[in-house]
């Protein structure tokens, strides 16, 4: 647990740095070559941490802490109030016509899944934020006429 905590921990912290460089470096400045090496190197640990050392680290808590193996089935609860801390023990009936048993190995891998879903939306948000940066910027130099109009010349 200690382990999955500390990699979400520094993953958080690695995206909170790349958010200050985001939104504090002007578009279209120059990128010396050490710099250039060291965002590269960044960036790449910072997606090594979000699809391989996070999810390892939550499959490896699921598969020896809270023991989610094939053979035990039904949704863990934790300490909500339920009998034996799991939900659907002996399955979900749908109404005479058989029951589904899920055990808590699909539980941790449609978790493990979430995982990358989420990183793999933040990733995408990150693109278009690096990609927008600074038009707001752009946008409110131009002046306006009366009429809302951009413009072109001065009169």
């Amino acid at each position: 647990m200690v382990a999955f905590i500390a990699s979400l921990l520094i993953t958080g912290i690695m995206t909170g740095i790349l958010l200050w460089v985001a939104r504090t470096r002007e578009p279209g400045r120059p990128l010396s070559w050490g710099e250039a090496f060291l965002a590269a190197t960044f960036v790449f640990t910072l997606l090594f941490m979000a699809y391989g050392v996070v999810p390892h680290h939550w499959l490896a808590w699921a598969d020896n802490e809270l023991n989610w193996r094939k053979d035990s089935f039904g949704i863990p609860t934790g300490p909500l109030p339920f009998k034996n801390h799991t939900l659907f023990e002996n399955g979900i009936e749908f109404g005479g016509r058989g029951r589904i048993l899920v055990s808590k190995e699909a539980i941790r891998d449609i978790i493990a899944v979430a995982i990358y879903g989420v990183f793999l939306i933040a990733h995408i948000l990150g693109w278009l934020m690096w990609q927008r940066r600074g038009q707001k910027r752009a946008e409110a130099a131009i002046e306006t006429s009366a009429y809302g109009r951009p413009l072109l010349r001065k009169s």
